[in-house]
């Protein structure tokens, strides 16, 4: 070999062994780097890449009534599923299946024969139906347990309820109104997946527990929620009427025993109601012109402006004019010489039109507004509307307002406006705010409702306004006295307004009343709407007052006045 040939094997040698000897520092330096220098950052990536979180969803709090009894509350109910392309005979299982789920045989055999990785079966089953099919261990089918709101007392105070929705979110009523707190907050798990994707906690400090939500006791009272609902229900079918509203309240604080109303639904299957509308409570989601129940306002302004006394003379000649437009009474006759007690007995429009025009629009405004109305009662129930009441100074208001709104036409108000208004006559002069949540409950604290009141007329003015309502029950709404009890109401037919002007042929029959009248325990008012038997509120509203005081009486156990008020003196 020449030592030219020599040469360039011993540089070709050289070379080699220097990449050799640069590979072999580049790796010890990397792993110098890995194993010394940046050891903790490349420990953190790779655990991160392990790691993860789950929400943990909270457990919603429980709605019950003033006496404990649960009307929201949570169970486990089940969701079952299946994976057709794991199922080896989808008639067998069909079989087995079908009783239980409730389903048709050839519905379930049509749906696990499809070539699909999913197919859901059922939503929500019993616990029972779901660990039935559970313990068969049928190769593809699937039985996940998920929480489920529940209504114990199915469609019972429902509008006042409202409903959660499968997302878990409240609708309507005080789930809509308390969503935020009744939901609670998430909990997070922090931890490593392991090779099924599932998360394996590390540590107890990497897990924050969810915040259960917070429960409700409502004033609600489950027994007088379901007699009202008894008896309105039976009242819509005894006078054929269209829809009704009652609300039974305590006049002294605003507490809210019972609201109902008719056309109702089950919030357990609220998804099967297929118009919308009907999850709108009445009582607060909508409003209606109130008719002549509307004329205790007018009185209570009057009386407290000092402009009038219950003994206060006028000439009824049976009509009446005010800003260009002539105002009737509603049977068109005039009754002569009478008094305002007079007035509000025989339920004169002309004379409250009197009334309202001696005040003026600036006085009589101003007692509308302080009596609450064209303004929300602020209750704890989703959906509330402030009604309508236009003023001096509104485009659409017109000076025979003034005239019109005396006797509840031309404006539009809630049943509960409406009720609350005229707790304040009860209530020595007091107005409350209505509230349904008597408390809120959390694991650390109860949070009691406070009622709240203020002046709306003198305590003087409001005795004798309860005076001049019950002369109303003992000389014409006598349909509404029970005996032994003095009451204190009013009647209202309204007629319904439509383009043009009112419908004649339908009404809103009305009434609210409290008692006993020296001493009122319980409020109550009574919407019938559109009732076909009679139009009147004497003749539809006021029984149905009668059959619910009769019962609140023995509900509430309050003696007859004699009673009571021998007790009193002894």
């Amino acid at each position: 070999m020449s030592v030219e040939v020599e040469e360039k094997h011993r540089w070709r040698l050289f070379l080699l062994s220097a990449v050799m000897i640069g590979f072999v520092l580049v790796l010890i330096g990397q792993l110098v780097r890995w194993q010394i220098v940046e050891r903790e950052r490349f420990l953190a990536m790779a655990a991160a890449e392990h790691q993860g979180a789950r929400i943990v969803a909270p457990r919603r709090g429980t709605i019950v009534d003033r006496n404990g009894r649960p009307l929201a509350m949570n169970v486990v109910a089940y969701d079952v599923s299946a994976a057709p392309n794991l199922i080896a005979d989808p008639y067998q299982a069909a079989d087995r299946l079908w009783p239980v789920l409730n389903r048709p045989r050839d519905e379930l055999i049509s749906l696990l024969s499809q070539d699909v990785p999913y197919v859901p079966l059922a939503r929500s089953v019993p616990m029972s139906v779901g660990a039935t099919i559970g313990g068969w261990g049928l190769s593809g089918i699937t039985v996940e347990p998920s929480p489920h709101r529940f209504y114990p007392e199915g469609s019972l105070a429902a509008h006042a309820l409202g409903f959660v929705n499968a997302a878990g979110q409240g609708f309507y009523g005080v789930e809509g109104f308390y969503n935020d707190l009744l939901e609670g907050e998430e909990g997070v798990l922090h931890g490593e997946h392991d090779p099924w994707g599932e998360i394996i906690p590390i540590g107890e400090s990497q897990w924050q527990p969810p915040r259960e939500g917070r429960s409700l006791v409502l004033t609600l009272d489950r027994n007088i929620q379901f007699m009202v609902e008894q008896e309105l229900a039976a009242a819509i079918e005894r006078y054929q009427a269209q829809s009704g509203t009652v609300i039974v309240m305590d006049p002294n604080t605003g507490a809210i025993l019972a609201m109902a109303s008719y056309p109702t639904y089950n919030p357990n299957t609220y998804y099967q109601v297929e118009d919308e509308r009907l999850f709108t409570d009445p009582a607060v989601g909508d409003h209606y012109e109130p008719g002549s129940v509307f004329k205790v306002i007018t009185m209570a302004a009057a009386l407290d402006a000092g402009i009038i006394t219950p003994d206060t003379p006028f000439y009824d000649s049976g009509s009446i004019e005010v800003g260009g437009r002539v105002i009737q009474n509603w049977d068109r006759s005039g009754r002569g010489n009478v008094t305002m007690t007079d007035v509000l007995v025989f339920s004169l429009n002309t004379g409250a039109a009197h009334v309202s025009t001696s005040l003026g629009a600036e006085r009589f405004y101003a007692y509308v507004r302080r009596f609450g109305f064209g303004l929300k009662t602020e209750v704890e129930l989703a959906g509330e509307v402030p009604g309508v009441v236009r003023v001096p100074g509104d485009p659409e208001w017109h000076e025979s307002d003034l005239g019109t709104n005396a006797f509840g036409q031309g404006l539009a108000v809630t049943p509960l406006q409406m009720i609350t208004a005229v707790s304040a006559v009860a209530n020595h002069g007091l107005l409350p705010r209505p509230y349904i949540v008597a408390q809120i409950i959390d694991q650390e604290q109860v949070i009691s409702t406070r009622p709240y009141l203020q002046q709306a007329i003198s305590p003087e003015v409001a005795k004798e306004l309860t005076e001049m309502m019950v002369a109303v029950v003992e000389r014409s709404a006598k349909l509404a006295a029970v005996p032994g009890y003095r009451i204190a109401g009013k009647t209202g037919t309204a007629q319904m307004p439509i383009p043009g002007g009112y419908d004649p042929n339908s009404t809103i029959a009305s009434f609210v009343g409290f008692a006993p009248a020296d001493e009122p325990r319980f409020i109550v008012l009574v919407k019938i709407v559109k009732p076909t038997v009679s139009p009147w509120g004497t003749e539809v509203a006021a029984p149905v007052f009668k059959r619910i005081a009769e019962q609140l009486f023995l509900m509430m156990n309050i003696p007859p006045d004699n009673v009571r008020q021998q007790a009193m003196v002894e």
